[in-house]
């Protein structure tokens, strides 16, 4: 017997003020897919970042743009898309070099990526011309 599959959405206006509210969707869905409460406060951490980063960045916070989060859960894993209009960027011009090091040379700003990929399983980007660019995280859930 296959698992179920189970889908939420949000969808703020671009302000950073509306971060705690994507933080407590994030944190609802987590629990209810099954994360343990480090896993959840992870996932929260690498929405939180990718979503300020869609906001500030992609949209400039303008308030006419919309940041969508959509959350989807399996018995497997919960894969949470962020959805923005904004420019794009090349994910893999990324160095994946270690978050540790970084910081302890006294780096930070430009860590968005690092930390999102040190707080969850995978990390992808997709930009297709004429549609809205998508980042999506992956985190399996261990039972």
């Amino acid at each position: 017997m296959g698992s179920i599959e189970q889908t939420f959405l949000l969808q703020v206006p671009s302000s950073t003020e509306n971060l705690a509210m994507i933080r407590d969707f994030v944190a609802s869905v987590g629990e209810q897919a099954g994360l343990g409460e480090e896993d959840v406060s992870k996932l929260e951490l690498a929405v939180d970042e990718a979503c300020a980063n869609a906001i500030e960045h992609a949209h400039g916070n303008d308030l006419t743009k919309a940041v969508t989060v959509r959350a989807t859960f399996d018995q497997q894993s919960l894969r949470i898309e962020v959805v923005d209009a904004g420019g794009g960027f090349d994910l893999g011009a990324v160095p994946d070099e270690s978050l540790a090091r970084l910081t302890a040379a006294g780096r930070m700003g430009g860590l968005g990526v690092r930390v999102m990929r040190a707080l969850v399983d995978e990390v992808s980007y997709e930009i297709v011309p004429g549609e809205p660019n998508r980042l999506r995280l992956l985190k399996h859930i261990r039972r």
